[in-house]
């Protein structure tokens, strides 16, 4: 919790609560207007059923694709693409380019082949941890944004980083929350926090999400949606944790948007005793 001691840290809660009554309603996205503020993606999964299934449970109206790992050319019931709900918004990404040259060709690559201009930025960094390289991600992203796309870019939870992606003209910021399958969840809600603080852009929560709770901290701390798929994909049930992630993304909204009792050390009664009977 910060203490409301300093000027900063009050100009701080100020904003936030300003942010909390402006976005009671849907995400924006650039021009996009996203009903849910929950965003899966496609892999990982058993079959094209089941995926097409945990879609409709989650509710998502927004869904990632990686460019560089489906047919485009594939018919029928063989393109992925076919097997998405109706209605779905898609976020290409730029997922398994580690370097601005390869991101910049799948982007375009999507845009050809009438995907969009929407696109989520990923240069990896790191084959192991599959962290983004931030540096590349600022020169592949001011690129795009020169050519006219959307840009969405996911990044370390680094308040620097995303306030210079802000500030270059990104649509969104996308810090992570853990490392991308890891299931931690929220690692370091103390960045995330200052990440809100500072943001002009919507900030969407992508990689690290491993169950409900996760996805509920996300959304409780003020981000305004939360991206995940193996969370949902590689679970037992796929059908039925989309459905709880649904459930978990607008139970944190609705508690974020509330506002939260303060944390306190001791007790406080429910019932108050003064004006009690007899006291």
């Amino acid at each position: 919790m910060r203490s409301r001691s300093s000027p900063s840290s009050v100009e701080a809660e100020d904003k936030m609560e300003k942010t909390k009554q402006s976005q009671d309603g849907p995400l924006l996205v650039g021009e996009h207007v996203i009903e849910s503020r929950l965003i899966v993606g496609t892999g990982k999964y058993e079959n094209y059923p089941t995926m097409k299934a945990a879609m409709e449970a989650s509710g998502a109206d927004m869904v990632t694709v990686a460019v560089r790992r489906i047919d485009l050319s594939a018919k029928g019931e063989e393109n992925l693409l076919n097997w998405l709900p109706d209605g779905m918004t898609l976020l290409p990404n730029t997922a398994g380019c580690y370097n601005i040259e390869d991101a910049l060709r799948v982007a375009r690559l999507a845009r050809e082949a009438a995907i969009g201009d929407l696109v989520k930025l990923e240069v990896i960094g790191d084959e192991k941890t599959l962290f983004p390289d931030n540096h590349q991600t600022l020169k592949a992203a001011e690129i795009l944004l020169k050519e006219g796309f959307t840009v969405l870019p996911y990044c370390t939870d680094d308040p620097i980083v995303c306030r210079q992606l802000q500030e270059i003209g990104c649509h969104a910021v996308m810090p992570l929350a853990a490392p991308i399958g890891s299931g931690l969840g929220v690692r370091n809600p103390y960045n995330l926090r200052i990440i809100l603080e500072q943001a002009t852009v919507p900030v969407i929560v992508d990689a690290g999400v491993g169950t409900a709770s996760d996805a509920a901290v996300a959304m409780e701390l003020g981000c305004d949606a939360v991206l995940m798929n193996t969370a949902i994909a590689g679970a037992g049930e796929p059908v039925r944790m989309a459905r709880a992630m649904r459930l978990a993304v607008e139970a944190g909204r609705e508690a974020y948007l509330s506002g939260r009792i303060p944390m306190k050390l001791y007790a406080t009664a429910s019932s108050p005793i003064s004006g009690r009977i007899g006291a």
